[in-house]
């Protein structure tokens, strides 16, 4: 009797830095606000690629603490084009059983795309398929800040004792207590940095680093990705 082939190894939760809308758009002598309306269609193909592929959870780095410091007129741009998004896709996210989530000091966004996107991540919040969580105004390193003022509240409110404090523990203080660590980390536009993404989460991942600009990644370079994903031997420190 043939051996049956060996199923492919799917990572649950996927992580990506969508880089290079603004490389995209002066190749091509457009402006920056260019590139990032065009990296949205990249988003939707990669929450559909996710989808068919059977990954559970998609981690999108949309809006970084340090992006704040970009010009004002690039900034608000790319709120309008977050507003927009969250609007224009909820029903297409409704269809495709996606539930929304967001992480990142989001009282600092404008008060109407945290409007938008607390009406959207309840619209969607009973959907059972993918998870889509999207980092905004996020940083790895004001996260874990943040985590330790946390933990230091919880002690001093006597609800536990530094002999508690784990890494496990720990991570329950972070923006993303509720979701899995990822597996699989893309960035997009060859650069080799994690840009104050998930420093904690992402310490076992497997990174891919794609070259091309994240307006021209499609659902076939994320089928890559995770083939490569599949290829790699996880041994998290062990022999």
């Amino acid at each position: 009797m043939a051996t049956p082939p060996a199923q492919p190894k799917i990572p649950k939760h996927v992580a990506i830095i969508m880089d290079g809308n603004g490389r995209w758009a002066r190749e091509r002598g457009l402006p920056r606000a260019a590139g990032h309306k065009a990296g949205a269609e990249a988003v939707r193909e990669t929450i559909q690629g996710c989808r068919d592929l059977g990954v559970e959870f998609l981690t999108l780095y949309a809006f970084s603490s340090e992006n704040w410091d970009r010009p004002k007129s690039e900034v608000s741009a790319l709120m309008k084009l977050l507003e927009k998004f969250l609007k224009d896709k909820a029903d297409e996210l409704m269809e495709w059983d996606v539930r929304l989530q967001a992480i990142g000091r989001l009282h600092d966004l404008p008060d109407s795309c945290q409007r938008q996107l607390h009406q959207t991540i309840e619209r969607t919040a009973n959907n059972k398929g993918l998870t889509l969580i999207l980092a905004l105004s996020y940083g790895g390193r004001e996260e874990i800040i943040d985590g330790v003022k946390s933990v230091i509240k919880a002690v001093q409110a006597g609800h536990i004792d530094d002999a508690m404090i784990t890494s496990e523990s720990f991570s329950q203080h972070l923006y993303t207590r509720y979701f899995p660590d990822p597996d699989l980390l893309i960035r997009t536009s060859g650069e080799m940095r994690l840009s104050n993404f998930l420093l904690w989460q992402v310490s076992y991942a497997e990174f891919v680093v794609l070259q091309k600009c994240w307006p021209d990644f499609r659902a076939g370079d994320l089928r890559d990705a995770v083939a490569e994903f599949g290829r790699r031997h996880r041994r998290y420190g062990k022999v």
